[in-house]
């Protein structure tokens, strides 16, 4: 791969058709990637081409461009070349870099987060049965991906109550004297009480594996056999049992919907475009099953092709996932050759690009279109509710147009302890969840319950971070307006904390609880403005509310969540060199973690696996520390 970077700092530089023309002296057939920049440096676009040459000059073209692309060649002041090997390879670094880099004219998928999987560890003598998401380090099988922790949840159930695999962790395994409430609903054999011997709990978790991988029918004919055999031996309660895990095998089958039977593992990926806006919906086919479907709504410049929008969302979706053996596709893409060899490089075996026309493969297509389009449907309808919100906002709030990123911040804390701010946003498109943020209150010298100091410590960083990463802000990350919890006297002091850092030209408005701190009698405030109030049925008003309660719940769930974490931490967990093997050891042995730091010496040598050196550092370590 060779870099061909050409970008000078001045930011009067010439744009347009005649910098583009100035690079085409310099570049070859070359296959690679190319960047087109603004006055600033900010990327605009990033493309990648078989022939640099060919492809840079259409730019250099007068005419045949549309708007959007015209203003982007206008735009442009300065450009940059990656030469690479490969097609293959200039089509894989092209979708890193659009991930990456966000520029302004591509096709980007929003929203593209990690799916949950189900695993069966292997790492136990019983194994357990559980939600996986992120990277696959631990040991056993693997199986999805799934459309939506909910549909994993769902299908857990479902197997819980057909094979009675246990769900806890080892340390709640190991610590149990008699059988959990699972196993009196009938949801887990109780192989940590003994219930059941290792081999008989093996063959349950080799039949729900057999399931997992689509062979549901014969799992349920064999326990139908069994049923019998138990009803001929006249062993009622084993029949009714095994009667109960087939009716419930048969429900998990019958809620999967979609059971395509030619097609074992493949997404189905179909995209509707309506009024400049588009949806791609994805159906998750594994093991002849249904594993669920996620809906997507790329951000677009207007004007591009279907094949354009599917071609980018394809390169960006899998960039960090593995591509099944198939894709089912609604459109026609360009490079379909290309994309199924970068995707087929990817995962190490072939990928197929499919676009049906007729059979079971185009029906899976209709379906998922169908589901596109009323998605879409839905959304626009939304966001057009959305945007009458936002201009009520300016029109009550008496601001100059209306806001496009609204942030809402909120503290909780109990006396002090466990102190969180949380922050909000909502936009156009409704709330904006990946941008909540978290902020652990790190000020030693507050005050316990110091509410104002707390507002102070959040509002600092979260400014000065954007001060020093977006100073233009011309990247959508400042807010047009911020909400305060609270009444004039909030309101003057966050006022006093943006002014310190030179943030003066941001409209903030406090809502404060109204006579009776009813809801619905909510006071508003701004500088310089005398209190107001809004009609009880504004539709402002209740959606002021509706910011105001999701700040608050994001706040004490994230208080809640902490405060769990410091009541289960284990001062164990801090001692160097202890891990879960040995702290397994310790306790076994001592009973407690405080009974482990009151120990002498010679006791904490006598525990299996500690050595001295080790008992030695677990000593100095709690005394060191009393």
């Amino acid at each position: 791969m060779t870099d061909q970077s050409s970008q000078t700092p001045a930011e009067s530089k010439p744009t347009g058709i005649a910098v583009i023309q100035s690079y085409l002296k310099t570049l070859d057939a070359s296959p690679g990637v190319y960047r087109m920049l603004d006055a600033k440096g900010a990327v605009l676009y990033v493309g990648k081409a078989r022939n640099l040459k060919a492809r840079v000059s259409n730019y250099a073209r007068p005419a045949g461009h549309s708007p959007r692309i015209w203003r982007m060649i206008q735009a442009t002041a300065s450009m940059m070349f990656l030469t690479t090997r490969t097609e293959t390879e200039a089509l894989l670094l092209e979708q890193n870099l659009i991930k990456q880099l966000k520029p302004r004219y591509n096709v980007l998928l929003r929203d593209d987060k990690s799916f949950p999987n189900i695993l069966v560890a292997k790492d136990h003598s019983f194994p357990q049965i559980k939600k996986h998401r992120g990277a696959k380090k631990e040991k056993g099988a693997y199986y999805g991906p799934f459309a939506s922790a909910g549909a994993v949840n769902r299908t857990l159930n479902q197997l819980q109550k057909v094979f009675l695999l246990r769900n806890c962790t080892d340390a709640t395994f190991d610590s149990r004297t008699r059988p959990c409430l699972l196993y009196q609903i009938k949801r887990c054999s109780a192989p940590c009480v003994g219930y059941i011997d290792e081999e008989g709990y093996g063959a349950l978790v080799s039949d729900a594996e057999r399931f997992l991988q689509g062979k549901s029918t014969k799992v349920q004919a064999e326990l139908a056999d069994e049923m019998q055999k138990a009803s001929d031996a006249m062993e009622f309660e084993r029949a009714a049992a095994l009667r109960d895990r087939i009716r419930a095998l048969t429900q998990v089958q019958s809620s999967q919907g979609i059971n395509p039977r030619g097609v074992a593992e493949a997404d189905v990926i179909a995209l509707h475009m309506e009024s400049g806006q588009a949806c791609v919906q994805v159906f998750f086919i594994r093991a002849n099953q249904n594993w669920g479907n996620r809906d997507y709504y790329p951000r677009l410049g207007g004007t591009e092709s279907a094949a354009e929008v599917l071609q980018a969302f394809i390169g960006q979706f899998y960039d960090n996932k593995e591509p099944p053996r198939q894709l089912i596709l609604s459109d026609d893409i360009e490079d379909s050759d290309l994309m199924a060899e970068a995707l087929a490089e990817k995962a190490g075996r072939k990928v197929e690009i499919l676009v049906p026309q007729r059979g079971e493969k185009q029906e899976l297509v209709a379906g998922a279109l169908r589901n596109a389009r009323e998605s879409l449907a839905r959304k626009m309808s939304e966001t057009a509710t959305q945007a009458r919100l936002l201009t009520g906002i300016a029109e009550s709030f008496g601001l100059d147009s209306a806001p496009q990123r609204i942030e809402v911040y909120d503290n909780s804390h109990i006396q002090g302890t466990n102190a969180v701010g949380a922050m909000i946003v909502a936009g156009p498109e409704g709330l904006m969840k990946n941008q909540y943020r978290k902020f652990n209150i790190k000020g030693d010298d507050l005050t316990p319950g110091d509410d104002f100091g707390m507002m102070k410590e959040v509002l600092t960083r979260r400014f000065k971070r954007l001060l020093k990463e977006d100073p233009d802000r011309e990247r959508g990350m400042w807010p047009d307006l911020l909400l305060i919890d609270g009444g004039a006297g909030q309101v003057s002091a966050v006022h006093s904390i943006m002014a310190e850092m030179g943030v003066e030209d941001i409209a903030m408005v406090g809502v404060a609880k109204g006579v009776d701190r009813d809801a619905g009698k909510e006071e508003f405030h701004r500088i310089g403005t005398r209190p107001f109030a809004l009609r009880h049925n504004d539709p402002v008003l209740y959606f002021v509310q509706r910011l105001r309660d999701e700040a608050h719940r994001f706040a004490i769930g994230t208080h809640r969540a902490k405060r769990a974490k410091s009541q289960m931490a284990n001062p164990l967990d801090e001692v160097p060199g202890v891990g879960a093997t040995r702290k397994r050891a310790l306790l076994a042995h001592f009973g407690s973690a405080k009974a482990v730091s009151r120990a002498n010496l010679s006791d904490l040598k006598a525990v299996d696996g500690i050595s001295g050196q080790l008992a030695e550092a677990i000593y100095d370590f709690f005394h060191e520390k009393s």
